[in-house]
């Protein structure tokens, strides 16, 4: 593919093709976003080459900066003073310096003498950090170019690591022989580690993390990156594999960054399959290499009968020298997680860590959102912010995310597990811990005791079976929820700092591990009830199915980790969260949820240290909610706020987006809920889909607002015989509300389409009956003949009567401004989410340029000039809207080329591939976020 450079004004952007003139566009408006440091919010259709266009406008706005930042650098150099600016136009030099914190201010009115000999020593300080990192950087750049370009240096590295872990082999094989000639392991071995270290002050810095302390001196400086996210791995996959292919391939250093979950490669800890549960063991086998490697190493001589325990606790993977040579090797080509996770098995080197390790020298992270949006996991990985710049990708639902990562629920069963496991943890080790620690304890005890009894539940009973006396939902203020549950006068901020010091969540995992299984009553007569108890919590067999078949994971052995976010989410500001108490009937059913109104309020740090922040989407409409909810409450002034969006490469015959407000019996269509189960309704929507099921080639998909609808409607056809009618045109299909079901269900749709194409007869395809926000919604490409017309039934609006739904309302009237005349707030929010999840949903179909399909929208409401407004503007602007439904079918006759020679689907298995990388790994990766 030849190498080709297009000039858009005097920016010239390197590109593997002839770009579209909506890609130039695009490319120029991002690369003067970058340049001005605003913020931007991209709407390109799928199949407009939007990641393309993303990695040649960013990486030439990149290359173009640090090639200014090289030359007035060596200017500087040789001048030895510092540029002067008027504090307006900063240069790339001054910007890229003043990332680190500034100096306290002078006070005015100070002699001119003062000033200027200030001034002269931090032009000094800037020249001689200059050369510092200029130095560093020959050093990084000579370094990857040897492994580039030297094959035996990397051997060598290899046959030194074979060596030393030879070595290693051979020390455990003659610990474990001494082992063996003593008396057998006493029962108490190791559980030192259980016991909480002394808590010194409040005050401390929090604890380090799993990296060697000796590394902090050795890291380099952060380069000036672009931070690009997106929703799923797989997407993130795509995303390398393009910049692979581009002509920044082999020039740009790229990182991609994941959870343990997808990077570890110790066999014994990922196969313990739960996200929590791989992080805890991995982190303890940091602890135990980090705080106690010398001692273990010392007392395993006159005690061998700890070589067992020091074996478990020691990741063979965590090598300083190791991760340095797998951090060289990630910088010096590009590389997905699949590739990081193979090259860092033959190197014997932790990818989770080495990628963490390349971040300071890297150009491009590469790392999933939820991951940069909560602070926490941002900071744990060792992601800096300030003076970079952020794409985040895929961010039609960046709201919802953020709202769901600092929302968190916490079930009644799981405080009283919590409780009890902690009470027996204190009456164990009680004498043995400071007075500072025993304080703490009771004071999380208390706070557990008092959730409990705010749900109206007793702390001392089993939670199954024990019946609450009142049943609903409560809205409570954070403030009116800690006097309701009299822990208001409890410092939860020292109590949740305490929290992250001690880490006293994994102290308690690890004697829930310990001990939850084999304590015998023999041990401790207080603790026999410990085990009865978790198994209570723990049915087993004869626990209920995961709710929508997804995927099984362990539960975490520590509900406290859990509860942990709780407390934390307890300390946001009254204004913006609110608690729901959910009292069910019994109290293990209910639970404590705390509701984040306002996901400005962590989003502001992102935009605050960037220097740039680009929002990109294929539909992002509508655009209001980005502006009002996420940018203006987070202080971004709309000056800065810059909108982008581009049509699409299709010609105009290939698609026909349609309202139809009457059906085949010329009753006006609209889905209400006191219209849509009427059965006139329900019959005169299915004779519209037999009439598009006569004329539409291939495959149809019909989004239906939720599962009961679908079911209701399904039951109604079956009686009056419509659904055969359907059969006769299109098999038809039905998403399953279980996931674990839906791979076999697209593997038929396919196959079954694909036959239809090979064998023409009566039957020309199939119809997938789907749910707006389902399987079927999000993720899944329905292109060619896969999805030839996509329909919607009815407007998906949310449930108005929602207890979260009406207090964001409420919110959202109280905190954004309103213009004189302007109407109720919470009903654009209703509005708006509706809109959100349409566009998702037609989003499915038109994937490339030369696909074709068209889009049907069964109501009258649709036609709303407020509506049409909240479509993509490329579906907007071909809308059609048809009273007469003879002509409205007469119309989708003709959508497509002249001469159509419709495409093959794509193979079932890549379809279902595609679907089950992104469904289950979202929740998975929100959940190890939050």
């Amino acid at each position: 593919m030849a190498n080709k450079t297009k000039e858009a004004g005097d920016i010239h952007f390197p590109f593997p093709f002839t770009p579209y003139s909506i890609q130039k566009d695009f490319m120029t408006e991002l690369y003067r976003v970058l340049e001005a440091g605003k913020v931007g919010i991209f709407e390109s259709p799928t199949g407009t080459g939007k990641s393309l266009s993303l990695i040649c406008g960013a990486l030439s706005w990149l290359r173009d900066f640090e090639q200014k930042k090289r030359q007035e650098e060596a200017r500087l150099l040789e001048t030895g003073t510092a540029p002067l600016t008027d504090g307006k136009d900063q240069s790339p030099l001054v910007s890229a310096s003043c990332q680190e914190s500034p100096g306290p201010p002078r006070p005015a009115g100070e002699p001119d003498w003062v000033t200027q000999f200030v001034q002269k020593k931090e032009e000094r300080d800037l020249v001689d950090r200059l050369r510092e990192e200029q130095v560093r950087r020959k050093r990084r750049e000579e370094r990857l170019q040897q492994i580039r370009h030297n094959a035996q240096l990397k051997h060598a590295a290899k046959r030194a690591r074979q060596e030393e872990e030879e070595t290693e082999r051979l020390l455990r094989l003659s610990k474990e022989m001494l082992a063996a000639g003593t008396e057998a392991e006493q029962l108490e071995s190791g559980e030192e580690e259980l016991v909480l270290a002394e808590y010194e002050s409040d005050e401390e810095k929090g604890a380090a993390s799993g990296v060697d302390e000796d590394e902090d001196d050795q890291e380099e400086e952060h380069v000036t990156k672009i931070y690009y996210c997106s929703r799923t791995h797989s997407q993130l996959a795509q995303f390398v594999h393009e910049v692979q292919k581009s002509p920044f391939g082999k020039d740009t250093r790229v990182v991609s960054l994941a959870s343990r979950q997808n990077l570890c490669v110790n066999e014994d800890v990922k196969n313990l399959g739960s996200v929590q549960l791989i992080n805890d063991r991995c982190m303890e086998m940091q602890r135990s290499k980090h705080g106690s490697k010398i001692k273990a190493e010392e007392e395993e001589v006159e005690k061998p009968k700890r070589s067992r325990r020091e074996k478990q606790a020691t990741c063979p993977f965590y090598s300083y020298e190791q991760l340095q040579l797998l951090r060289d090797e990630v910088l010096v080509e590009v590389k997905d997680i699949e590739q990081l996770v193979t090259l860092g098995k033959e190197a014997r080197a932790c990818p989770y860590y080495g990628s963490r390790l390349a971040i300071p020298a890297a150009q491009l992270v590469v790392l999933p959102y939820q991951m940069l949006l909560h602070a926490a996991t941002r900071q744990a990985a060792g992601i800096r912010l300030q003076g970079q710049v952020v794409i985040i990708d895929e961010a039609h639902n960046l709201i919802d995310t953020i709202t769901a990562i600092h929302s968190t629920e916490v079930s009644g069963s799981q405080l009283c597990q919590a409780h009890s496991q902690l009470l027996q943890y204190m009456e164990r080790y009680g004498k043995r811990l400071k007075a500072k620690n025993l304080m703490y304890i009771k004071q999380i005890l208390y706070l557990l005791e008092k959730f409990v009894a705010v749900l109206g539940g007793n702390i001392k009973q089993n939670p199954n079976t024990q019946s609450l006396s009142q049943a609903g939902t409560e809205l409570k203020t954070i403030n009116d929820f800690l006097f309701q549950s009299q822990i208001d006068n409890i410092n939860l901020f020292k109590v949740r700092r305490y929290c992250e010091k001690s880490m006293i969540s994994r102290k308690l995992f690890g004697f829930t591990e310990r001990y939850g299984t084999v304590l015998k009553s023999r041990e401790q007569p207080r603790l026999a009830g410990f085990q009865q108890f978790l198994q209570s919590l723990h049915p087993g067999v004869t626990e209920a199915p995961a709710e929508e078949g997804e995927a099984s994971t362990p539960r975490p052995a520590s509900p406290l980790m859990h509860i942990e976010g709780f407390l934390a989410a307890l300390t946001t500001a009254n204004q913006d969260g609110r608690v729901i108490l959910s009292h069910q009937g019994t109290l293990s059913q209910s639970s404590l949820k705390f509701l984040l109104l306002n996901p400005a309020v962590h989003f502001a740090q992102v935009v605050k240290e960037c220097r740039a922040v680009v929002i990109a989407g294929g539909t992002m409409q509508p655009v209001s909610d980005f502006r009002e909810q996420l940018l203006a409450c987070a202080g971004v002034e709309a000056e800065r706020v810059v909108e982008f969006s581009c049509g699409h490469v299709i010609p105009p015959n290939n698609i026909l987006p349609l309202i139809l407000t009457t059906g085949p019996s010329s009753q006006q269509l609209e889905f209400t809920y006191q219209t849509r189960e009427l059965p006139q309704m329900m019959q005169d929507m299915g004779r519209a889909l037999c009439n598009l099921c006569m004329v539409v080639p291939g495959g149809v998909v019909c989004f239906f607002p939720s599962y009961d609808y679908l079911r209701q409607v399904h039951a109604q056809w079956e009686k009056s015989g419509l659904l055969d009618s359907l059969a006769v045109r299109k098999r038809v299909f039905q998403e399953p509300k279980r996931a674990n079901q839906v791979e076999q269900v697209l593997m038929e749709y396919s196959k079954c389409i694909k036959s239809c194409g090979q064998r023409p007869g009566k039957m020309t395809g199939a119809l997938l009956l789907s749910v707006v926000g389902g399987k079927m919604s999000e993720g899944i490409n329905f292109s060619d003949n896969l999805g030839r017309c996509v329909v919607m039934v009815g407007m998906p609006y949310p449930n108005i009567k929602s207890p979260e739904l009406q207090e964001k309302m409420a919110y959202l009237n109280q905190t954004l401004p309103r213009t004189p005349g302007q109407a109720h707030l919470g009903k654009f929010l209703v509005e708006n989410l509706c809109m959100k999840a349409v566009n998702q949903s037609i989003g499915r179909a038109i994937r490339h340029q030369k696909d074709f399909a068209s889009i049907v929208f069964l109501d009258h409401r649709y036609a709303r000039p407020q509506i049409l407004a909240k479509l993509p503007a490329w579906i907007r602007d071909r809308t059609e809207v048809s009273a007469n439904f003879g002509h409205a079918i007469a119309a989708i006759r003709k959508v497509g080329p002249a001469f159509p020679s419709p495409r093959a689907p794509p193979p079932a298995q890549e379809l279902v591939s595609h679907y089950l990388s992104l469904s289950p790994q979202f929740h998975r990766e929100k959940s190890q976020a939050s």
